[in-house]
């Protein structure tokens, strides 16, 4: 699955409609996510089933698009900066979110500039510029590694 920056929803369709869209069954047998699966992760989503997505805030867009996402059962996903512009209640959310994913057997390739949002969820961290790889390793190594936060990761 493929939770992109831009959280493309369907603005005109409720939070339910939503999730139906997403929807797949499993063809290997495995548990399907179900809305209440899915609400108990964002319960704010709950709240919202009948809501219209544009009617939502940017933090609930994001749930509501990593939640229809899960409801296609995928194998991985692919998180495309999940926590830029959140506030920080919804970025810790969302990292709780990427853990029960883990949890649930899903790979998670994350690209993420928040790199304590990514030190939460992540095992493994690469560096990459203009498609070279610059460091590979563990989390705690790229943390531990001043000279690569200092060249790659400081403003």
């Amino acid at each position: 699955g493929y939770v992109p920056e831009e959280r493309r929803i369907f603005t005109d369709l409720t939070v339910m409609e939503n999730l139906a869209v997403g929807r797949k069954v499993p063809a290997d047998g495995r548990a399907p996510w179900t809305p209440e699966k899915l609400f108990s992760i964002f319960p704010n989503l709950a709240e919202m089933r009948g809501r219209r997505a544009a009617a939502m805030s940017g933090g609930e867009q994001q749930m509501l698009t990593i939640a229809r996402t899960l409801m296609g059962n995928p194998h991985a996903v692919l998180l495309d900066e999940p926590s830029e512009g959140l506030a920080p209640v919804i970025v810790e959310q969302m990292a709780d979110a990427v853990l029960r994913m883990k949890r649930e057997g899903i790979a998670v390739l994350l690209s993420e500039q928040n790199l304590s949002f990514a030190g939460a969820v992540s095992d493994r961290a690469y560096v990459i510029e203009k498609g070279a790889i610059h460091f590979e390793g563990t989390m705690a190594a790229l943390e531990a590694d001043e000279a690569v936060r200092e060249a790659y990761l400081t403003v």
